[in-house]
């Protein structure tokens, strides 16, 4: 397996990402190939002090990065040796199998819709966040690329998350469901509505509409939505679990005897900030593209780097796209069909 890095979007420097990729290495003779693509002096002045001595190791220098602040697909065109277009172009040259970056979101997707290419069938790429809850994971798709959608998207979102959370997560027959403000069919907007019939006439274990409250009970695995509802859904988890542990913490420090119980109920909450660790999952792969794209976080640390390594891994070890290409075929045949009870599907 052949992976492509880009480290020069991170928050903390080309170092953390090289010392996560280090990690990763070590724990995966999997990697065949490791290809860090970013500034060849900033690479070299931050290699580990003892020397990153991996033969898998290659150093793909670039002379650009896509900054935060940019416009991804202007920036994109303008900066043509940036760090994600070149990382973009060994995926798309045949010469990685994966790429890897902690920068731009909007850039990356660019970068993955414009140089990788999309898998033959699949009108949209999509952002595939898994959020853990009690127990287990969800697949939330799309969580921001798309802010617009059509109810096709949805459903090819559907069949994507459910691949993911089957194929990667071992969701035996993952339950996917459209994210609306109620449970019944006739609930939701123009495009949930659309978008439940279509998912109605796929292959696959369609719960129907779930809501907010369903999202962190073991009750759905795929939670389908456009990029506008699905990046507030994710935004907001991700702040109410930082507030409730902020607020827990300072009502456990209150007094003497709160600190006690919390003493004894330390391990308790090491497992929960355990399973609530954003590092463990390392970030989001982006479903949809002849190659796997995984978006690490800008401010992920060195186990959150390798974390997300780990996943692409297992991402290619299942053979994702692949598994998408087809099962996005039997699809389109279905939604054609359903939209046009005459068309003549292509055999």
């Amino acid at each position: 397996m052949r992976i492509a890095v880009d480290v020069m979007g991170g928050d903390h420097g080309c170092g953390v990402v090289i010392a996560g990729a280090k990690l990763a290495l070590e724990a995966s003779k999997k990697i065949t190939a490791l290809y860090l693509v970013g500034d060849q002096s900033a690479i070299h002045a931050s290699l580990p002090p003892r020397g990153f001595r991996d033969h898998r190791v290659k150093v793909i220098h670039t002379s650009e990065v896509v900054t935060m602040d940019e416009k991804p697909v202007v920036a994109l065109r303008k900066k043509k040796d940036s760090s994600i277009a070149r990382a973009a172009e060994l995926v798309r040259d045949g010469e990685a199998d994966a790429l890897i970056s902690l920068g731009n979101t909007g850039g990356i997707f660019a970068a993955a819709t414009f140089k990788v290419g999309r898998i033959d069938g699949v009108d949209r790429g999509c952002i595939a966040t898994v959020i853990p809850r009690q127990g287990n994971e969800f697949v939330l798709l799309d969580a921001g690329a798309n802010v617009e959608c059509k109810p096709f998207h949805l459903a090819q979102f559907a069949v994507m998350g459910n691949v993911y959370s089957r194929d990667v997560l071992g969701r035996k027959k993952p339950r996917v469901g459209v994210l609306s403000i109620g449970t019944e069919e006739s609930k939701g907007n123009d495009l949930s509505l659309a978008a439940f019939k279509l998912c109605q006439k796929l292959d696959l274990n369609f719960i129907g509409n779930v809501e907010g409250h369903d999202l962190f009970k073991d009750h759905v695995d795929v939670v389908v939505c456009d990029g506008f509802v699905g990046n507030i859904v994710l935004k907001t988890s991700e702040s109410l679990a930082i507030a409730m542990f902020s607020m827990l913490k300072r009502e456990l420090m209150s007094n003497a005897k709160r600190q006690i119980g919390a003493f004894l109920a330390k391990d308790a909450f090491q497992a929960i900030r355990k399973r609530m660790d954003p590092e463990v999952h390392g970030g989001a792969p982006l479903l949809g593209f002849n190659g796997m794209v995984f978006k690490a976080h800008a401010s992920a640390r060195e186990r959150a780097v390798a974390s997300a390594l780990r996943v692409t891994v297992e991402a290619l070890q299942h053979q994702v796209n692949q598994t998408i290409a087809a099962e996005i075929a039997r699809a389109n045949e279905k939604l054609i069909a359903a939209d046009n009870p005459r068309a003549v599907v292509p055999a």
